[in-house]
């Protein structure tokens, strides 16, 4: 079961593993906007740069894992995730990755000691490299996201953000194969609006609610390689069609605003998929009520797209 209890029942099993990630508050007049009062949940400042390492963790921790280790696909976070996880608990881990995802990603995954392996050119051909050599060695399949364990621990992040901010009324979260927005949603359960953010050129929730079930969507633009599955998993569909209130589009333009309006705003670096969120709000997809308390989840920072000058 995916719901609140269990959520709070894997908590404590992980965090001696995970990092309690802050919340910042902010104005839109820090990005030049006219919405007001935000609160953002540094999520980026997780172990290896994302959520992930949370459903890492929880899939480690209460599965046995074979002598063989652990196997996953992923479009670089969660593979990374997997890694560090399988580095710490003196695992073997393999990680198949698409020909789309990030060297940034790459590298924070071989960082870790796992073997890497390009499996194809997009997410669905990696996961089924994956499949063939957990069944060729008995290697542990963790799942990205259609997985009751990851789930779990991606749900966490919410019991977090409840606890720093029991006041909220929405929070804003980025969508690829819905593990994250899937836990968020099974903790809120309703108490707290939870929106869905997702790229035009990406919108696999969208056109599952729209159509009643997952179906295969679009898997292109600048967040595909963590925002653009063939389709969301069904473990967390019934839960995005009872406890999400609404999806909603965003362009790769307005995510790029986004991206450079945290930085300006922030001195916050988010990757494409990890800006998502917030581009629903700078860009006015997602227009809050006078007086809404407002929470956005920024999810990722695996990104070589800012440079320092060594000087």
């Amino acid at each position: 079961m995916i719901d609140r209890a269990a959520i709070a029942a894997i908590e404590p099993i992980i965090r001696p593993y995970v990092r309690h990630t802050p919340l910042l508050a902010a104005e839109g007049r820090d990005f030049g906007a006219a919405f007001g009062a935000v609160r953002f949940k540094l999520e980026f400042l997780q172990h290896t740069g994302s959520f992930k390492a949370r459903g890492a963790f929880a899939n480690m921790l209460t599965r046995a894992v074979p002598k063989s280790g652990v196997v996953a696909a992923s479009g670089g976070n969660h593979g990374a995730a997997v890694a560090f996880a399988a580095q710490r608990l003196g695992a073997k881990a393999a990680i198949y990755v698409p020909a789309i995802a990030s060297q940034a990603k790459i590298d924070r995954i071989r960082s870790y000691g796992a073997e890497l392996v390009v499996g194809g050119e997009r997410y669905p051909q990696a996961l089924a490299a994956s499949e063939d050599y957990a069944a060729r060695t008995g290697a542990l399949q963790i799942h990205a996201y259609d997985q009751p364990e990851t789930m779990l621990g991606q749900g966490t992040a919410g019991l977090e953000l409840e606890q720093d901010a029991p006041d909220i009324d929405t929070v804003l979260v980025a969508v690829g194969g819905g593990g994250l927005i899937g836990g968020m949603a099974a903790w809120f359960a309703g108490r707290v609006k939870v929106v869905a953010v997702e790229p035009e050129l990406a919108p696999s929730l969208h056109m599952a609610l729209a159509a009643g079930m997952p179906v295969d969507a679009p898997g292109g633009g600048i967040a595909a390689d963590s925002l653009a599955p063939k389709q969301v998993g069904p473990l967390m569909f019934p839960i995005a069609q009872r406890y999400v209130a609404t999806a909603v589009l965003v362009s790769d333009d307005a995510i790029r605003a986004a991206q450079l309006a945290l930085w300006d705003g922030l001195r916050v670096v988010a990757e494409p998929g990890g800006a998502c969120a917030f581009a629903a709000l700078l860009s006015g997809r997602y227009v809050p009520a006078p007086g809404e308390r407002v929470a956005v989840l920024l999810c990722g920072a695996n990104t070589t797209a800012v440079k320092f000058d060594a000087a």
